[in-house]
């Protein structure tokens, strides 16, 4: 399902474009990362506690952000396959198949689920157990989602670190119009298939566009195929900058959406660093690494003895921008020394 419509009138359609499911993927089987042998971790030693690691992407993009949620809990006394076990669980971007990943994490047992990957995950996860303390990362307002009841008192068995990347898409749209002034046209790359948390970016991106007078164009893109056809669709308008929306499935692409950008030699901006370091023109975003460390100090404290109806619910608030002057430069853009000096970091 990809599409293209004007900004003028578009709320109305947007709503109903969401709600459409025009294709089904055969699941390929939930992957285990090379992190450890959970398996073998729970067989030598079965009362240690068992960890359930439910993500809705795939696991190499998301490798350096497992890795920092493995050091936070070795930082918090639980060296995996000596204090504690994990059992992973990754629905590659299908979001159809998470709710039966949180009941087979469920049927283990674990002592606690960390759910991350956005709110399909999170959603399933709850919907799985009430009495499992879960662990979550959400890019949304958690008590807007119907998660918890209030940030200070979560209540029940759902606790977790918030990172605000859904509501951020208007401040990425501000710092692309201020590497690229004079575009006549920005391109922006949503996926309806996580609807909830594309409602918001639309609502925050279509208030940025008439409050700044910016001529928007959304492109909604899920599949490779879908994402291929959206980046043809933009070259035939001549979109002149792109905002790669904050989305799991594309962070999962991103090397594919990298390529992409470059052979459209079009100035793009995103949510994580890692696009900046393979090649994009900037980032701007919550470092995800800080939450993935957050949340594994909440699991560490659950497997401790707290409960999470205990812990309040953390905001990341450590952002990060990052550009790209190698690829910048490829662009013909001349970085403004003003918005050099709040970049977080300059790629030389």
């Amino acid at each position: 399902m990809t599409g293209s419509s004007r900004y003028d009138g578009l709320a109305k359609s947007f709503g109903t474009d969401m709600k459409r499911r025009d294709f089904i993927v055969a699941f390929v089987g939930a992957t285990a990362m090379p992190l450890g042998s959970p398996h073998l971790a729970c067989a030598q030693q079965p009362k240690m506690p068992l960890i359930g690691f439910l993500h809705s992407a795939s696991p190499e993009p998301f490798r350096h952000l497992a890795e920092a949620l493995l050091k936070g809990l070795s930082d918090s006394g639980f060296v995996i396959g000596r204090d504690a076990a994990i059992e992973y669980r990754w629905a590659q971007g299908q979001y159809e198949r998470l709710p039966e990943l949180a009941s087979d994490l469920v049927r283990l047992n674990v002592d606690v689920i960390v759910s991350m990957g956005g709110a399909p995950a999170i959603a399933a996860a709850k919907a799985a157990t009430s009495t499992i303390p879960i662990v979550f990362t959400s890019g949304r307002d958690p008590v807007a989602m119907g998660l918890v009841p209030s940030l200070n008192r979560p209540g029940g068995n759902i606790t977790g670190i918030v990172v605000l990347a859904a509501q951020m898409e208007s401040k990425r749209l501000g710092l692309l119009r201020e590497m690229v002034p004079k575009a006549a046209l920005t391109a922006v790359l949503l996926n309806p298939r996580n609807q909830d948390n594309a409602q918001v970016q639309f609502n925050d991106i279509a208030e940025m566009a008439r409050s700044s007078g910016q001529r928007i164009q959304i492109f909604q893109a899920s599949t490779d195929h879908e994402i291929d056809a959206a980046f043809a669709r933009m070259a035939e308008m001549r979109a002149e900058a792109l905002l790669v929306a904050a989305d799991p499935s594309f962070n999962n692409r991103r090397d594919r959406i990298i390529a992409l950008v470059a052979q459209h030699k079009i100035p793009a901006i995103y949510e994580q660093r890692e696009f900046a370091l393979a090649g994009g023109l900037a980032s701007y975003g919550t470092n995800l690494a800080d939450s993935y460390r957050l949340a594994a100090i909440y699991i560490a404290r659950i497997l401790k003895g707290e409960k999470p109806s205990d812990l309040p619910v953390m905001q990341s608030t450590k952002f990060e921008f990052v550009i790209n002057l190698k690829t910048a430069k490829t662009l013909g853009l001349e970085i403004s020394p003003t918005l050099l000096a709040t970049a977080d970091e300059a790629i030389e």
